[in-house]
């Protein structure tokens, strides 16, 4: 890595898919990327604008069906997009912003949007919704991701999402419901990694609480560079207690505490 190395981070859409905090997930990149060295780079893109090709890393959010959509046909049609995705750079996703990624995804009354086709990944409406806390453990067999401590986060979602064969669950669920495709209670997967691209369905902002996540895209971003190690305080403390929220159902009295 070289010192003061410029990280170029496109934020896609974020008035269209940014809903639960996912913005956050930009605050995070931006702080810890500065943190380490590097200069990060922010180009919001809106709708109608053109998204360029040079991004090191390109960020999408969730949103409701119509922003959904909206953003689904602004990739398809966008050169720049499409150029930076055969050149490999580093693109994650959230929640809508999964779908949007896969094949094909259903909206509300059943119609079947086109996605942008970077995930073998296809979506249809499940019931019941997905609402709640997630823990759930990274898979060794997720490529970019593998390595890394159990993701704790929220999901809200009304779309169950299937891989097929060129796509990898990013986790394995132990409380939640994940990708929620085969049934109610989900198929016991999380997230979705293909070369490089990586895609949840974690709120929270997902990078606020797994910042572990948020550094391994960081150095895939820089070429896959090897980033200092960064003190996070009370990160594991709050861990372990979102594994006691997730495990029992609840946080006890003296696990909760106050943090300036």
């Amino acid at each position: 890595m070289n010192a003061g190395q410029t990280i170029a981070i496109v934020h896609l859409f974020p008035t269209l898919m940014g809903t639960y905090g996912d913005g956050g997930n930009l605050l995070v990149l931006a702080r810890r990327a500065k943190a380490r060295g590097l200069t990060p780079q922010v180009v919001t893109v809106g709708p109608g604008d053109a998204i360029p090709a040079q991004g090191d890393l390109y960020v999408l959010g969730g949103g409701e069906d119509a922003g959904q959509v909206a953003a689904a046909r602004y990739l398809r049609q966008s050169a720049g997009f499409k150029q930076a995705a055969e050149a490999g750079a580093c693109i994650f996703a959230v929640c809508a912003g999964l779908q949007v990624l896969g094949t094909d995804f259903e909206v509300a009354g059943g119609a079947i949007e086109p996605g942008v086709g970077l995930l073998d990944a296809v979506t249809r409406r499940r019931e019941p919704r997905a609402v709640g806390e997630v823990w759930a453990e990274v898979l060794p067999e997720a490529g970019s991701a593998a390595g890394l401590p159990p993701l704790t986060g929220y999901e809200n979602h009304g779309g169950g999402t299937a891989l097929g064969p060129a796509a990898r669950p990013l986790a394995r669920v132990v409380s939640g419901i994940g990708n929620g495709s085969g049934g109610p209670a989900g198929d016991g997967t999380e997230g979705v990694v293909q070369g490089h691209v990586l895609a949840t369905y974690l709120h929270g902002p997902v990078l606020a609480r797994n910042p572990e996540l948020a550094d391994r895209l960081l150095s895939l971003a820089a070429g896959g560079a090897t980033l200092p190690d960064l003190a996070t305080p009370y990160v594991a403390d709050l861990r372990q207690e979102r594994e006691a929220y997730v495990r029992s159902g609840k946080l006890s009295a003296d696990s909760v505490r106050t943090r300036r």
